[in-house]
């Protein structure tokens, strides 16, 4: 396994209990399995009964001693979460982690997929996440320890709208949570896997591909250089936990844990000319980062029907809240300090959301500033950084 790579995280979770949902196969499972190696127990929450008993006896007699327990459920029935609820209060109290992984894949236009998947969509990728966590947090609290963790997806897009509306509701979720467990020792997160070839993903990206004219090969292709391997995706799910107090309130990826954690090899590093590449570039993404720190500060110095208008068209541009693409920046501005330069690969995907902002306020502006010396001065200065941003995405 991956995670064997670094002997010393062998039992570096004993004891501790994990609750993951949708752990009978996929990147949930290869999560599972890292959590056991980490010394684990692990409750395997799972709709499959036929997966969850492979899951449950695999790693038991993997990794010798009885650390996974399969209990089937529908996280769409609220009385069930309820029954598991009780279940895992008798049998191990409160979990010391509880991982939101389950998900189902709702594809298709908004309009053509039927209500009905809608709101089966909100039950499993909003509503269990959100109830279970109204259940365990309060012991939680008590405890003042403990780690809710979201799976939530990266921005709505085309025909995946009855998915993603619910997962990016995750993110607002860990985000008020975050906000709310400042002063206590309860950390949240949010992680993505990244473009992972799962059973579940190849289906729904099949569906979206289709439907916006590109085969599904076509679009693994395009997307070669972001794609990582379910048992990678789910070891970086399970050594987030490890750094829990460095995510707080964080939204980060597996890919970043695993470089983190030295577990992954960057891919464009192999002959070291990457490495120059990145040197070249860290003045100009230092430059970026500060831009991006002023304009932070003077869009909350705004009042507050200016801040709103431009913070909501932040979030609606790149993907991501103006507060969490500050703290992303001000994390690879630490990265950068400790010249872990080769962690400029996981922020690509900022750069180019970024990139995309200015290039839309750049044509906002050609409409909306009417004085032609301050068009130009305001023009230019976009202009600069698109370039700027272009250079760095070129790079990394």
């Amino acid at each position: 396994m991956l995670i064997e790579k670094d002997k010393s995280l062998k039992n570096a979770l004993s004891g501790k209990v994990i609750l993951l949902t949708g752990a009978g196969g996929g990147i949930g499972f290869e999560a599972a399995k890292a959590f056991v190696y980490m010394g684990s127990k692990v409750i395997i929450a799972e709709i499959d009964n036929e997966k969850g008993e492979y899951a449950e006896r695999y790693l038991n007699n993997t990794f010798s001693g009885h650390l996974a327990d399969f209990y089937k459920i529908d996280l769409a029935d609220d009385k069930q979460i309820m029954s598991m609820y009780d279940y895992i209060n008798r049998e191990y109290g409160c979990p010391d982690v509880i991982f939101h992984n389950a998900t189902i894949t709702a594809m298709g236009a908004v309009e053509e997929v039927p209500l009905q998947m809608w709101d089966k969509s909100y039950m499993v990728n909003f509503r269990a996440p959100l109830l279970l966590t109204q259940l365990f947090l309060p012991g939680m609290k008590r405890r003042n320890t403990g780690t809710i963790v979201f799976v939530p997806s990266s921005g709505a897009a085309p025909y995946m709208g009855a998915y993603e509306v619910f997962k990016i509701a995750q993110v607002e979720l860990c985000n008020t949570l975050s906000g709310e467990l400042e002063k206590t020792n309860v950390n949240t997160f949010s992680i993505g896997p990244g473009l992972v070839k799962t059973e579940t993903a190849m289906k729904g990206i099949k569906v979206v591909s289709n439907m916006i004219g590109m085969t599904t090969e076509e679009f693994y292709e395009m997307n070669e250089g972001h794609i990582l391997g379910v048992e990678e995706a789910g070891c970086g799910f399970a050594l987030s936990v490890l750094l829990a107090d460095k995510y707080n309130g964080q939204e980060i990826g597996s890919i970043q844990v695993l470089l983190k954690l030295g577990l992954l090899e960057n891919k464009t590093e192999q002959d070291g000319k990457k490495k120059t590449e990145y040197e070249k570039i860290i003045p100009l993404v230092k430059k970026i980062i500060k831009i991006y720190k002023e304009q932070y500060d003077g869009w909350i110095a705004r009042n507050i029907f200016e801040r709103q208008w431009v913070l909501r068209d932040f979030k609606k541009t790149v993907g991501v809240s103006a507060e969490q693409f500050l703290i992303n920046m001000k994390n690879l501005e630490v990265e950068l300090e400790n010249e872990n330069y080769q962690i400029l690969s996981t922020y690509s995907g900022d750069f180019e959301k970024l990139r995309e902002y200015y290039t839309r306020q750049y044509k906002l502006l050609q409409g909306f500033e009417k004085e032609p010396a301050i068009l130009e001065k305001h023009s230019n200065t976009l202009k600069q950084w698109i370039a700027d941003l272009n250079l760095i995405s070129e790079r990394i």
